[in-house]
């Protein structure tokens, strides 16, 4: 029995589905201790977009650090957090004219989403927020009211209060999913309703966990038009689609919205290294008293040294248009195994595929089936059932098409048995 057996906690998950013990990692490969090697199609669940040791953020990281430069620093002024504030506005929000301030509040995701909602709530005098079907939003109580996964609510032990759920966008139903947002509206014109319009919307343009659930442009703008009409507050939750993932930074880039907060973390930090961030429009900013919402971890100069070289990666189109190719070869390798019916679908944007089986047993067969012949990915959605392609973004060409050979094998595998 291993010391992971004797002394972790039972609540470890992917320790269960990658049962054995890895040693080194590079770009999109990790190595066991036994020496064996596996492709990486799960990346840290989108943390990992620019690679496992990324030389480059790995150099500056070792530099700093022989500097003895500030390692951890509340939020206090460090040089190395200059460094990204501003190479963060010059990249990413001069060129989109964004005026949204940087709020940097703790290491996770679960911990951007708390602080948006706490200020939508803050600003709008509501307590109410409209979240949606399959959406994940994280694990602390206020961001897990807004989770809609029911095996991850019941953990609480305690209500999950303050948050309501709508139907996100249905990408076989569109009509239905615009007329559901028109009855929302109604319902909050109407004065005898007894619906109150809430303090915010809170959505993921793709839902990672949902199952690759992508939200169409027509839906976002009118979610949008929503939000605005009522004085909501539209927070859109981009930790694990966004800082490159779809093929530009923003997951929304290209839907002519222009959200109120944006929630990040995973990719931001760049090398794995922890760190949230929300944007946040100065309108709402202002709603904040100094030290009105704090913590510990929310100076990671690590993270600040990594996430500037990450953001070099967006100075030009190389790695974007590399992206761009990437998912062609993707597509073209998954899509005949949805035509032959091995799988029932396959959905995504961007770098971020999701493979539907139809069913949470069937995925997980492949999941680790793959894993035995050295490919690592998992399963997301209801039951389980969708397999989420999400390596990282500088995965070698030779790398990617031989993950996919192996995913292709393992469904055909799968299916074939279970005929």
């Amino acid at each position: 029995m291993t010391i992971f057996e004797q002394r972790e906690s039972n609540i470890r998950a992917y320790a269960r589905t990658y049962p054995t013990v890895f040693v080194t990692a590079k770009n999109s490969r990790q190595t066991d201790e036994n020496g064996k090697e596996y492709i990486d199609f799960f990346a840290g669940a989108g943390v990992l977009n620019f690679g496992h040791n990324n030389p480059h953020m790995k150099e500056a990281m070792i530099d700093y650090m022989q500097k003895d430069g500030v390692l951890h620093s509340l939020d206090m002024q460090t040089q190395a957090k200059a460094r990204f504030m501003q190479k963060f506005t010059d990249v990413i929000l001069k060129p989109r004219n964004m005026p949204h301030r940087l709020q940097f509040m703790g290491p996770t995701g679960t911990n951007a989403v708390e602080a948006a909602m706490k200020l939508a709530r803050n600003a709008t005098g509501r307590h109410n927020i409209v979240a949606f079907s399959q959406g994940f939003h994280g694990m602390t109580l206020g961001a897990l009211a807004a989770t809609a996964n029911e095996y991850f609510r019941q953990a609480s032990g305690v209500p999950l209060l303050h948050v309501s759920h709508e139907l996100f966008d249905q990408e076989h139903d569109q009509a239905a999913s615009l007329a559901a947002l028109d009855a929302l509206a109604d319902q909050y014109r109407d004065p005898s309703s007894g619906i109150k319009p809430p303090a915010a919307f809170m959505v993921e343009t793709i839902q990672a966990e949902g199952g690759v659930n992508v939200a169409s442009k027509e839906w976002m703008q009118k979610l949008e038009k929503l939000a605005k009409e009522f004085g909501s507050v539209l927070i859109v939750d981009d930790i694990q689609v966004g800082c490159g993932r779809t093929g530009s930074y923003f997951s929304f880039d290209d839907m002519g919205i222009n959200p109120d907060i944006i929630t990040l973390a995973k990719g931001i930090g760049g090398a794995g290294t922890p760190m949230a961030m929300n944007l946040v429009h100065p309108d709402l900013d202002k709603h904040w008293s100094p030290g009105e919402h704090t913590g510990t971890f929310r100076g990671q100069n690590l993270s600040f040294v990594a996430g500037e070289v990450a953001l070099t990666y967006f100075e030009d189109d190389k790695l974007m248009s590399e992206v761009v190719e990437k998912v062609k070869t993707v597509r073209d390798a998954l899509q005949p195994l949805v035509s032959e019916n091995s799988a029932k679908e396959l959905r995504g944007k961007g770098l971020i595929l999701g493979l539907d089986m139809g069913s949470g047993e069937v995925a997980a067969k492949v999941v680790q089936r793959c894993f035995q012949h050295g490919l690592m990915l998992g399963a997301c959605g209801s039951g389980g059932r969708v397999l989420k392609i999400i390596p990282p973004l500088t995965i070698p060409d030779a790398d990617l098409i031989e993950g996919l050979d192996i995913l292709k094998d393992a469904v055909r595998f799968v299916m074939e048995e279970a005929a």
